[in-house]
């Protein structure tokens, strides 16, 4: 295939070994160009603006600190016109990660365990505009469309998450931009459905059937 033809590939990914790793993977295949590397979310989005990538593979976390999150990189990403497609490549499975990037418009969601024919796989099928999902991703979304009515909504998850991070309610209230009484009122509603009665034995529940990330 010829450089021309070549699928243009963004690394996004704050471990320089990770990227490493991955551009020795995807150089293997003739149809991938690794284009370029970016080391925080913030890069990313910027690279992707500037253009000549048609797959950008996202990480979550980018390091400690208060810098932008691989889900809103993303969002970013895919919100202007002829961006290129996101492909999240992470270590976290939980629901609360698996939404998040789903909502903000990622192509796919792969584990970082993928074996290199599955990475390889996931790629084209982004880069063709397609939905790409590990397995276990594609079960645990299966699963919350089966029981909808027990299913943790976007923003209790986020709430929930939160929570296991050791945030009051009113910090949590200014960090997602809501009232008091309505992350009262995400709690209640977070506590009947896991069958809980408490902040604590909330984030355990949650935390065991890997709803949010430990």
């Amino acid at each position: 295939m010829s450089e021309g033809n070549a699928i243009r590939l963004l690394l996004a990914d704050d471990h320089p070994v990770v990227r490493a790793g991955l551009r020795a993977v995807l150089d293997t295949e003739p149809d991938f160009r690794v284009a370029g590397e970016a080391a925080t979310a913030e890069e990313a989005v910027a690279l992707a603006a500037a253009g000549g990538f048609d797959v950008v593979l996202m990480d979550l976390q980018f390091g400690p600190g208060p810098g932008m999150h691989g889900s809103e990189a993303t969002a970013a990403i895919t919100a202007r016109p002829e961006g290129p497609r996101v492909l999240v490549l992470t270590t976290y499975d939980s629901d609360a990660d698996i939404l998040a990037a789903v909502e903000a418009g990622a192509s796919g969601y792969l584990l970082k365990d993928a074996p290199p024919q599955e990475l390889a796989s996931a790629v084209r099928t982004a880069a063709a505009g397609r939905s790409a999902l590990a397995p276990s991703v594609a079960h645990r979304l299966m699963d919350r469309m089966r029981t909808p009515a027990e299913a943790l909504t976007r923003r209790e998850l986020e709430v929930l998450q939160l929570v296991g991070e050791g945030l009051s309610n009113l910090q949590i209230s200014k960090k997602l931009f809501l009232s008091q009484a309505t992350v009262k009122s995400h709690l209640v509603h977070i506590y009947a459905k896991l069958g809980v009665d408490s902040r604590t034995s909330a984030v355990a529940a949650a935390t065991a059937r890997r709803l949010i990330r430990r």
